[in-house]
């Protein structure tokens, strides 16, 4: 994952106000998890899980409704490669998404299964893998202005993953690919379903995670500083449906995204220096209402 205040964008926190009223701090996140990349809200036990991304220890997390860790389940016979996003499925099994490639060079790409019965449990092994490869991608890796196969962001819908890649193209033009993969062992061929532009600058626009709403007719792309809502649409079609931008009018380098309820969005942010480390908690009307 790139750390964005290293590459001088630092004025851009300063210069960003928070307004309350689009989105506010619920807490502060454990300070021993500074590099969170995804959190998924299972509303049945009132705990949102979470993970962190390459160099961190194969492990999820359950927060418990003030920011503390209620549980620590270690995955076995994993290695967090990447640990990218985490869902969470209708039965409320779990699924980690280990499909981060910053360089576009991995052959290994993966999403394990948690099953719901075993997330008491200090340590539990996946009840299985997913494993899968783009068929668009032929060199590993592609050429600069051809690094597409980076992902972030990816939810479960009616036993089939969505994964939405972050563009690293020289010249990034804000493209993201939808794929399609199956929920079921083995590998499979993703299969691409379509393309969605959010902007041309990359550190406002690159997806970082996405999530599906628990009545399944909402879905929202996450950003630095941006949401894009899709709704009105039919099956999985989810590019056809109606696409909002929502300006979240608070830059930080936000990596995980999940409803709380079809209502209400929960964001979480790296920690960088003094800026980010927390929770926060959006309204999406008050999002669409409001410039």
């Amino acid at each position: 994952m790139v750390n964005y205040l290293k590459y001088g964008f630092f004025l851009l926190l300063i210069s960003c106000v928070t307004k309350e009223d689009h989105i506010t701090e619920v807490f502060k996140l454990p300070k021993n998890l500074k590099e969170i990349s995804g959190i998924t809200y299972d509303a049945k036990t009132n705990l949102i899980w979470t993970l962190e991304d390459s160099g961190n220890e194969n492990k999820i997390y359950a927060l418990d409704k003030n920011g503390q860790i209620e549980r620590t389940v270690t995955i076995n016979q994993t290695d967090n490669v990447d640990w990218e996003d985490i869902t969470l499925d209708s039965k409320g099994d779990l699924y980690i998404g280990d499909f981060g490639n910053n360089d576009n060079t991995r052959t290994d790409l993966c999403i394990y299964k948690l099953s719901a019965s075993g997330l008491t449990s200090a340590a539990l092994t996946p009840a299985y893998k997913v494993s899968f490869y783009y068929p668009e991608q032929t060199d590993f890796p592609p050429k600069k202005k051809a690094l597409f196969y980076d992902c972030e962001a990816f939810f479960e819908f009616k036993n089939n993953f969505y994964l939405f890649t972050k563009n690293r193209s020289k010249g990034f033009d804000g493209t993201t690919f939808l794929y399609k993969i199956p929920n079921t062992p083995g590998t499979h061929k993703a299969t691409l379903m379509g393309s969605f532009i959010t902007c041309n600058d990359y550190t406002t626009c690159a997806i970082t995670s996405a999530a599906i709403s628990q009545d399944e007719k909402k879905i929202v792309l996450l950003g630095h500083s941006k949401v894009w809502l899709f709704e009105n649409f039919v099956g999985d079609d989810f590019l056809k449906g109606t696409a909002t931008e929502l300006e979240l009018h608070h830059y930080s380098q936000k990596e995980a995204v999940c409803f709380k309820d079809a209502a209400t969005l929960l964001i979480a942010d790296e920690k960088t220096k003094k800026i980010g480390g927390k929770l926060y908690q959006s309204n999406i009307a008050t999002l669409k209402s409001k410039p």
